[in-house]
Parts: C-alpha cells; sequence; structure tokens
C-alpha cells in the first residue's frame, strides 16, 4: 500500500491537468473558457442553410453528420422528437433540454453545438477535430468512425450522470486526433469460461469508449465449443458441456459441476450488428488444427486414433488435433462457410497454436501422406494445412489469420500473423511481407499477475504489472522503412482458464485495458505515464456508476 505522502501529492498534482481523456488525444490545448449546455444551446449540422440541391448533392455526408448529432444528443440524455430520415437538422425543429423548448435556428445569435464534414486527409479516416471556447462546440470529422471517437472524447469530459442531472459544461480546449495503428484490439476466451450476450455487449461497450475497433472472439476450446454451428448440430448439443472445470485454488482437481454454454447463430448475429454500431470489427477465431478436442469429442471421425471422447475437462494443452481426411476438410469448410456468413470481418482468426504433433506422428495414414507430398515432418504437415484453410478463405473474400505457430514449416502466402512468443517471428513474418498484429505475452496477456500473487486473486502465473503493459512498443525496431506499415497494430488478450465471472473479467482487464488503448492509439512521443496514471484516477467516479469492479492502483503500478 503507498503512503498517504505518496497518495496526496498524487491527488494534488492530479487536478492540474484537468481531464480524464484516455487514450490521450494526439494535440490538445486547453484555454480558461467553458461551455455550459442550457436553453440557450442550439443543434447543427453541416449544411443546415444550404439549398436542396447542395444537400441532395451531399446527402451522404449530410445523413452521417445527422447520425453523429443523433448519438450525440443521446450521450447528452436530450429528449429529441426529430425525425431524422425525413429532415434537415439545419431546419428549426423542437428539442427538449432540461425541460426547455428552443429550436435549431439562429446560429449566430446563440450558444451552439456544431457538427461538420471536412476533408482533412492529416486526420485520416478514423480521426477528428474538437473546437471547444465558451460559444460553442465544434466537431469536425471525414468519416463515421471520426464523428463517434469524438463523442468518446466528449463521454469521457461530460458530468457523471449527464446534463438532465447536474450543470453540464465542457471545458474550453482544441483537439485534433487520430489513432497511431489501424488494429486496436482486445481478445476474450469464451471456450474456458462462458460470458452471456448482456455481458459480451457491455464488454464491447467499453471498448468504444476507449477507442479500440477490433474485438478478436476467441470462440472455440479444448474445454468447449461456443458458436452453433447448423450443419454440425452436436458441436454445440455436445461440445458445448464438459463434465466439470479444475477446481477454484486447485486446478489439479475437479469441482465435479458441469459446466456448459453456447452462443445461437441469432445472438451472434444481434452482437455483429450491436459491435457495428460501435465501430468495432468482431474477429472470430476457430481453432484449426489443434485446441479442437470438444469438436473431435462431438464427432470422433475427426480426430486421430486414441482421440478422447471427451471434451476436455481440465486446463492446459490435449492432443485434440484435426487429421488430414477428406470428410475434415469438408467439416471445416462448412464451419468456415458459417462463421464468414455471421461476420463480415476480413481477417478470419484460425489459432494454429499449440498443435501437439503426437497424434499426426503416431497416425500411419498422416505419416505416408506426409512422405507422398514430401512434406518433411509435421511442422510441414501444419504449414500445408493452414495454406489449405488460407486457401478457402481467400477464395471467399477473406484474409487468415493465426497466432505465431502459423509460420512453423512456412508462412502460407496471404497471411496476417499475431505474434504472442518471440518478438523475431514477427519481425521475420514482417520482412518477408507479411501483416502482423503483436500480442505479445510479455506486454499482453492480461491473465497474467498484476501484482505479488500472494495478495492477488488466482491467475494462470507470470507478472505483468499496468506500467508494463503502457511502455509497450508494438514496433520492434528491427523493423525499417515501409516494413513498418506491416505492423497493423496491437491488443491485449483474455485468457479465462482462472477468470471465472464478470466481476474477475473487470478486475483483469482494468486498468490494463485502459493503458493498451492509449499504447495502440496515441503517439509514442504523446504518451506520459505519470498522466495516464492521473487521467485513470480522475476517471474511475465514472467506471464506479458504470459498475466496473477494477483493480484499485498499487505500489506495483508506480
Amino acid at each position: 500500500m503507498y503512503s498517504f505522502i505518496l497518495y496526496f501529492l498524487f491527488f494534488v498534482d492530479m487536478f492540474k491537468e484537468d481531464f480524464s481523456i484516455i487514450p490521450r488525444p494526439n494535440e490538445i490545448s486547453f484555454s480558461d473558457e467553458e461551455f455550459s449546455f442550457d436553453e440557450d444551446v442550439k443543434f447543427w449540422v453541416w449544411g443546415g442553410r444550404a439549398s436542396m440541391e447542395w444537400k441532395v448533392a451531399h446527402a451522404e455526408e449530410r445523413k452521417i453528420t445527422e447520425d453523429a448529432l443523433g448519438y450525440f444528443l443521446d450521450i447528452l440524455n436530450i429528449d429529441s422528437e426529430i425525425s431524422f430520415g425525413g429532415h434537415w437538422l439545419g431546419d428549426p425543429k423542437p428539442l427538449s433540454l432540461k425541460g426547455q423548448e428552443f429550436t435549431l435556428s439562429d446560429q449566430e445569435k446563440h450558444k451552439f453545438v456544431y457538427f461538420g464534414w471536412i476533408d482533412d486527409e492529416s486526420i485520416g479516416n478514423e480521426g477528428y477535430i474538437i473546437n471547444i471556447n465558451s460559444r460553442y462546440v465544434e466537431i469536425l470529422s471525414n468519416s463515421p468512425q471520426g464523428f463517434f471517437y469524438a463523442t468518446q472524447t466528449i463521454r469521457q469530459l461530460l458530468p457523471l450522470k449527464g446534463c438532465p442531472a447536474e450543470s453540464c459544461v465542457l471545458p474550453g480546449l482544441k483537439i485534433k486526433d487520430s489513432p497511431r495503428f489501424k488494429w486496436r484490439g482486445m481478445h476474450l476466451d469464451v471456450g474456458r469460461h462462458f460470458f452471456s450476450v448482456d455481458e459480451i455487449k457491455k464488454f464491447l461497450d467499453l471498448l468504444a469508449f476507449y477507442k479500440f475497433n477490433n474485438f478478436h472472439w476467441h470462440l472455440t476450446e479444448d474445454q468447449g465449443w461456443r458458436i452453433e454451428i447448423k450443419k454440425w448440430p452436436r458441436l454445440t448439443d455436445f461440445g458445448s458441456c464438459r463434465e466439470e472445470s479444475p477446481k477454484k485454488g486447485n486446478r489439479n482437481v475437479g469441482d465435479g459441476v458441469e459446466y456448459c454454454g453456447f452462443y445461437t447463430q441469432s445472438e451472434v448475429r444481434n452482437i455483429v450488428k450491436y459491435a457495428e454500431k460501435l465501430f468495432i470489427n468482431i474477429v472470430p477465431e476457430i481453432e484449426i488444427p489443434g485446441h479442437s478436442s470438444a469438436a473431435i469429442a462431438s464427432y470422433p471421425e475427426l480426430g486421430n486414433p486414441g482421440a478422447s471422447d471427451k471434451v476436455m475437462t481440465r486446463w492446459g494443452v490435449s492432443n485434440g488435433v484435426y487429421n488430414i481426411k477428406k470428410e475434415t476438410f469438408d467439416f471445416l469448410e462448412d464451419v468456415l462457410s458459417e462463421v464468414m456468413d455471421l461476420f463480415p470481418s476480413e481477417f478470419i482468426h484460425i489459432g494454429g497454436d499449440e498443435a501437439p504433433k503426437g497424434p499426426w506422428k503416431n497416425n500411419p495414414d498422416v505419416q505416408e501422406f506426409i512422405k507422398q507430398e514430401d512434406l518433411g515432418d509435421e511442422h510441414g504437415l501444419q504449414s500445408w494445412y493452414i495454406k489449405k484453410i488460407e486457401s478457402f478463405l481467400n477464395s471467399n473474400g477473406r484474409r487468415l489469420i493465426g497466432w505465431d505457430e502459423i509460420q512453423e514449416g512456412g508462412l502460407a502466402p496471404n497471411a496476417a500473423m499475431m505474434v504472442w512468443r518471440s518478438w523475431q517471428y514477427g519481425i521475420d513474418a514482417a520482412n518477408k511481407g507479411h501483416d502482423i498484429v503483436m500480442s505479445p505475452t510479455s506486454h499482453s496477456y492480461f491473465d497474467y499477475y498484476q501484482g505479488d500473487p500472494e495478495t492477488e486473486p488466482e491467475a494462470i502465473g507470470g507478472y505483468l504489472p499496468l506500467k508494463k503493459v503502457y511502455s509497450f512498443e508494438p514496433v520492434p525496431e528491427e523493423l525499417q522503412g515501409e516494413k513498418v506499415d506491416r505492423v497493423l497494430g496491437a491488443q491485449g488478450n483474455l485468457w479465462t482458464e482462472y477468470i471465472y465471472d464478470w466481476d474477475k473479467l473487470m478486475y483483469m482487464a482494468f486498468p490494463r485495458t485502459a493503458a493498451m488503448a492509449e499504447v495502440v492509439w496515441t503517439s509514442p512521443e504523446k504518451k506520459d505515464y505519470d498522466s495516464f496514471l492521473k487521467r485513470w484516477e480522475r476517471s474511475l467516479p465514472k467506471l464506479d456508476s458504470m459498475g466496473i469492479r477494477y483493480r484499485n492502483l498499487s505500489e506495483d503500478d508506480f
């Protein structure tokens, strides 16, 4: 426990930087002015007084700014009777703020909030500009995403309970902001422990709040298959349940309690649609060829001789690896076809990690195939396996991404790779022209302990304090020139062997997820760990109001 003096100095200094925006904007400056929302405020969108001819010519941009303002009004808890489908918001329309009636007119005579479309390549396709003074709030962008992220920034500046409940004041400032990386992700394993549809949506809400744009959804595991596949119903009828789980506090003993759960395709579609509104792409992960015990237990013909007919009940790596029969690839193509129908993501994650070679070594048919195809060994077979799956995905307009084991035996020609073990694997892949996402255990595994294991809740092991997460630099210094662009971004990973429920998930995720948000958004020269800690502490009342049971800062974090 840090000392009272350190605690006092920390909070005194905190109020010198009177904002709580995470991730930190790349350009931000403050003034002494402030903007108050009251009955005198008007709301405008781009081209409100333009001719109808102009409005028709710019209908797409107009619709984007209208939608952005509509979302902004929702965030402010402003009651609106406007029908966005049939009206231009530049025309007078009644709104209610704090019970007061006013109209969208006379921009020059009143305080106003303005959403404007700009052609500014310097902010990319996700950036935004905010200008706030005593007279107006100006929000500018060239994309729906940019307006959305601008509104997240405003959300973090707003009062705890929203404008109708409290005096609603925004500080005077200027922000010009855009993300560093195109892949800003968080991963969640639902194979070991399952999270409900509502919990997934709450998690997505939090990711949006911190401007993440990729949710890596780990849907299949040795310990449970979590997504409905209509052509192969036993995957969820049987494979979504395990007879028991390791006992809490003693991972070598079973708890004797059956554990089940899966998402119907209807639920998946609902979640995907929900994420799209938050500008979050969901990358589904279907493990191939290893981590497949649940699938093989459901359909034993998919496995190798000696495979278990039960869903795995202990943590760790099993011998569940698919065989090479044509019927098995037919199965995998069926599964991936249904997955692609559910998820519009460019990338489909196929795992590829920790595939045991023993079952292939002990399968005479596999050994004969390795010789016939001159694959050399089981690593060559895995490379052949991944290339075959990639060919199928590419033929359907998708890209394969997998953990860094997919480079063993040779990386598939168009594959992207997620680096979790050695940074050198990522360097080699990028130098060969492959896209990579950095997700190393050293900085990205949020199932690791955050402090002293003697005082922390049970975890898988390791040690990853907040400060180390924040120090993460996703671009290896060995990459130079155009090879740097092969680093799509980075993500944090939440493996759930020891994350049993929502509260434990939040404890393990926060504040480390907030630190990762700043890693992937903010330019390195703009990052400052002390500033981050102050902004994090200042944001806690808002997280408290959301019911987020984050981990409190400790000596490990300073």
